[in-house]
């Protein structure tokens, strides 16, 4: 008798989850407290720096994890699930990882197009622009739409792994919280 496919996320992929839930909520906290910084301030600064440097690290952390996931299929879901909840579980985890995306490469480009440009902890990195107020407002403004939308696709996310873990005892949250 062969065994079954596993039940549970293979270790790099639930490391890969776990650290960029890490990496997001310091994101999310840092990006709330910097704008509430008075301008030309070397607190601002600090904080926006750090922000960039995180974002470029998740950045890259995102593209691995893309990666690994195209290479890697998920554990199978369980057969009693609805097929509305499959549904809605593939279509959440693609929006999440086009957010994720999103939210990078719009971080990236408003810095671009700033006169300090992106730095990943003060070494400078590639500048795609110029010193643009307009561009960068724009890129800015999407930038922070993408993330209240996230912000909405992480409280779903959150509230259906709570829903598997107590209502349904179904298995689902332990595929990726096999500790």
């Amino acid at each position: 008798m062969t065994a079954g496919p596993p039940s549970t996320y293979p270790r790099t992929a639930v490391a890969l989850h776990w650290l960029l839930v890490l990496l997001i909520v310091v994101l999310l906290a840092s990006g709330w407290h910097m704008v509430g910084i008075p301008t030309n301030t070397p607190a601002r600064g600090f904080f926006f720096n750090l922000h960039k440097s995180l974002g470029i690290a998740t950045g890259a952390a995102i593209l691995v994890l893309i990666a690994w996931r195209i290479t890697h299929s998920a554990p199978p879901l369980p057969a009693a699930m609805p097929g509305w909840e499959r549904l809605a579980a593939g279509i959440s985890h693609l929006l999440t990882y086009a957010l994720l995306v999103l939210m990078t490469l719009t971080g990236y480009l408003t810095s671009s197009f700033s006169k300090y440009g992106p730095k990943l902890f003060g070494i400078p990195l590639p500048h795609w622009g110029w010193d643009d107020a307009a561009l960068r407002a724009g890129y800015a403004a999407v930038h922070r739409l993408t993330i209240l939308v996230f912000v909405v696709l992480i409280a779903i996310h959150v509230a259906a792994a709570v829903k598997h873990l107590i209502v349904d005892r179904d298995g689902v949250f332990r595929r990726i919280a096999s500790w």
